[in-house]
């Protein structure tokens, strides 16, 4: 069986960006590759362009391309092409694409469409309750509608997204996102920079940034030598039109806080084991994912993690067994579970240990392979019927 994986991102050199989309499709097919699956990467709209074979993997590193009208159709067009073409070229049997931005709205291809839930603009709109672009809804809805199959990483983000675009539940699969223990492996959680709270992710309003800073406030207040470090893109802001969020957080800052936080900005994929191994907590107060892997690699690396209470977040984390789910708006609160865990390296400890064990059981990349490798066969096998 040959797999082809379309994607926006991926953590390489060659690459340039990637987020949460593309660290899970990393995980993914190293891990189909170990079980003796063949893959090929499409990495669209990118800076040059490429193809090469790493690690058993074919990548396609395949440029942007301004036309004189029409872009948005054009270069989808062109991209249809391309992957047509590589299809027949390598005996390719199935495609899996994102839902974000609804990219396939205009393709038509050799072998089965399957796609997997990222996160569409309507989701995430009406998780932070803001309207969205019409045409952006058509395409994603369009997109949608021609995939055979889909698969959605949490049962909150599998009803939500068949609630908004009519699907039928029955073609979507719950199969949520694993991570590498081999790689996620902490050999000394006992060792730690302590009061030290971290945050992985893009600075955006959506995953409660704004909110972490009001949090750090109230936890400086009773802690004042605690440190807070930010890893991650700054981002554009939709609802003050300021061109930095970060410069938002920044207002938002008590001095104190604004004394003790260190912004490392976005940073290799490779260094974050690092600063999560040497956090004391982690903190991810978001109002809208689909999953979070940085969540799981936390919890692989034996961190306790307070993080969100919404929808998808249930399904990760067992509330006070091995980590802590508070909403966003709660940042009294928030900063109080913070403050305990400060106090208490015993509750740390024991809380890091069950929230690996609960990520050996549920999220080893190894076992979602194989959830992975069934799936797609039986959409193969049922195309062909």
């Amino acid at each position: 069986m040959k797999i082809a994986f379309l994607t926006p991102e991926y953590p390489h050199p060659k690459v340039s960006s990637s987020a949460g989309i593309g660290t899970s499709v990393k995980n993914l097919v190293e891990a189909l590759v170990e079980k003796g699956i063949q893959v090929t990467i499409f990495v669209y709209h990118q800076n040059t362009s490429a193809v090469f074979e790493e690690n058993g993997v074919v990548f396609h590193i395949v440029p942007k391309k301004k036309f004189k009208i029409g872009t948005w159709y054009f270069y989808r067009k062109f991209l249809q092409n391309y992957i047509n073409a590589t299809v027949s070229k390598e005996n390719i049997d199935i495609l899996e694409a994102p839902d974000w931005t609804g990219i396939t709205v205009f393709m038509k291809f050799k072998i089965p469409l399957v796609i997997r839930f990222h996160g569409t603009d309507a989701y995430f709109c009406k998780l932070e309750n803001r309207k969205q672009k019409f045409k952006n809804f058509v395409f994603e809805k369009v997109a949608l509608k021609k995939a055979v199959a889909f698969i959605s990483p949490t049962n909150f983000t599998k009803q939500q997204t068949a609630t908004l675009f009519s699907l039928n539940e029955s073609k979507i699969s719950v199969i949520p996102n694993g991570v590498d223990l081999d790689y996620f492996n902490n050999g000394n959680p006992h060792s730690f920079e302590e009061k030290t709270l971290l945050y992985i992710g893009t600075l955006i309003r959506k995953k409660g940034v704004l909110e972490l800073a009001k949090i750090f406030n109230a936890v400086i207040e009773e802690e004042p030598d605690a440190k807070l470090v930010l890893i991650g893109s700054d981002s554009f802001d939709i609802k003050t039109g300021s061109n930095s969020t970060y410069k938002l957080m920044l207002e938002a800052f008590s001095d104190a806080a604004k004394a003790n936080t260190r912004y490392l900005r976005k940073i290799p994929y490779s260094q974050i084991k690092n600063h999560i191994k040497n956090a004391h907590v982690c903190a991810f107060p978001s109002f809208a994912e689909t999953f979070g892997m940085v969540t799981v690699e936390s919890m692989a690396l034996q961190k306790p993690v307070v993080n969100t209470n919404i929808g998808w977040a249930n399904e990760i984390i067992d509330d006070g067994i091995n980590g802590y789910l508070i909403h966003p708006t709660e940042t009294k609160v928030y900063a109080e579970q913070i403050v305990h865990l400060f106090k208490d390296k015993s509750l740390c400890l024991n809380i890091g240990k069950s929230a690996k064990q609960k990520v050996e059981s549920t999220f080893d990349i190894k076992n979602i392979a194989i959830e992975n490798i069934n799936f797609y066969k039986a959409v193969i096998s049922e195309s062909k019927a």
